[in-house]
């Protein structure tokens, strides 16, 4: 049997004649064509980036080397006694492209295994933050504090081939992603449950080791292994994987680059959209005064809400003209374990009044709900109520994926990103030229 090195060294080799042939004899290809829109609007749809670990597919939602997320969750080894596959088993899958082996995968939880000690020195610097600082803050700091702790800086001080990047980066991807679920545990009870640390345990895999040290009972440990595979990666545009790629692009290492990644996902514009949601539904809940939800009632409240110019947060997308799957595979969980949860009613009318809405208004090509519409309220429904430690959660999924891609871009020989500026007043003559 291979290894996961050594089968990722594989499909390298099979991948950089590839690369290799579209730089050399295609570059003047065009792929699309850049307006004055997307160039002061944040980029956004630009296709200026390559990746092969996921794909949004405006029909089928995120794609996984290929596989929706139904057939991920389908054909990914599942954890003895559990429903839900392993979390190590996405990263097998999004480094090689293929499905891992029972064989295969517990190899690889016993390598993730072997990694995860995490360094006293780093809950020494969670220890000295201020007991008010943010979560996020306290995470970022914590994967910056393991800087000294790269294979990758040792390795091209001693001069590595550039051919070799990917292996050293290799190293200090798994030892991260190993060690993030400790780290992010142990700042929750830090902060939260007045510092009574549950130890780790090796025999565990990721989401049931995580569920035990955040000391939250079964099944807790389907929710993080569900969190964390549909999280792991949304393409490489999205803010915190394009900024972990191109901090990686300057080859620094991964715990600068991933750390720079944490940091862009707090941004309210990004990563916090499953707590305002949460926070809208109490809200709403509060508004309602106990009432239990109707589709009449909702339908009432919904009209209003839209009329009166606002949204209904968590539901829409800019890509998807369909339910996002991650939304659908949430709410399966949610009827199955937590059909009565007081929240959940009113997602689930939600689910069922809102859509034809925004339909019948013409002001919406995708009015279904999307990942956010309900990922903290089973959060939530497990007692983990601290609205700012969603994003920790979130970047220990994310975190799978932009290591991924940043293998890749080494293995693939990816050079530094440096796109060009234009003034105003150049793209004020374009127009100008344009209208002529």
């Amino acid at each position: 049997m291979k290894s996961l090195k050594e089968k990722l060294f594989e499909r390298i080799e099979e991948m950089r004649p590839r690369t290799l042939d579209l730089i050399k004899n295609h570059s003047d290809v065009v792929i699309d064509n850049v307006t004055i829109g997307k160039a002061i609007g944040g980029m956004r749809g630009l296709k200026s980036l390559v990746t092969d670990i996921s794909y949004l597919d405006p029909n089928e939602g995120i794609r996984y080397r290929g596989y929706t997320l139904p057939e991920v969750f389908e054909k990914l080894p599942k954890v003895p006694g559990s429903e839900m596959p392993y979390v190590e088993g996405l990263v097998y899958l999004l480094l090689t492209g293929d499905i891992p082996t029972d064989e295969e995968i517990v190899a690889v939880a016993d390598e993730f295994n072997a990694r995860k000690e995490v360094p006293k020195y780093v809950f020494d610097v969670i220890d000295a933050m201020p007991s008010d600082s943010h979560p996020m803050a306290m995470f970022s700091a914590s994967i910056m504090s393991m800087q000294k702790e790269s294979v990758f800086v040792q390795r091209y001080n001693e001069g590595l081939n550039k051919e070799d990047f990917w292996d050293a980066t290799y190293e200090d991807g798994l030892n991260l992603i190993a060690r993030l679920p400790e780290i992010a545990a142990y700042i929750y009870r830090k902060k939260y449950k007045d510092g009574k640390i549950i130890p780790s345990d090796p025999k565990l895999d990721m989401g049931g080791n995580f569920a035990r040290m955040m000391g939250i009972e079964k099944p807790y440990d389907e929710v993080a292994r569900l969190y964390f595979i549909i999280h792991a990666d949304h393409e490489s545009g999205n803010a915190s994987a394009h900024t972990g790629h191109l901090v990686a692009s300057t080859l620094s290492d991964l715990y600068f680059s991933i750390s720079s990644a944490i940091n862009a996902l707090a941004g309210p514009l990004h990563g916090l959209a499953n707590q305002e949601v949460l926070r809208w539904l109490q809200d709403v809940m509060d508004q309602m005064k106990g009432q239990k939800p109707t589709e009449e009632i909702m339908k009432k409240f919904v009209w209003e809400t839209l009329n009166a110019g606002h949204v209904i947060p968590g539901f829409g997308h800019a890509v998807l003209r369909k339910t996002d799957p991650r939304y659908t595979i949430q709410r399966e969980f949610c009827l199955k374990y937590m059909p009565n949860d007081p929240i959940f009613e009113y997602v689930d009318i939600l689910y069922k009044v809102v859509p034809p809405i925004p339909l019948d208004q013409g002001k919406a090509k995708n009015p279904w709900p999307n990942l956010d519409a309900q990922s903290g309220v089973i959060q939530w429904h497990y007692g983990l109520q601290e609205y700012d430690f969603y994003t920790v959660l979130f970047g220990i999924g994310r975190t799978i994926g932009i290591v991924s891609n940043v293998i890749w871009d080494r293995a693939l020989l990816y050079p530094l990103e440096r796109p060009k500026s234009l003034t105003t007043a150049m793209l004020e003559d374009f127009v100008k030229k344009a209208q002529k």
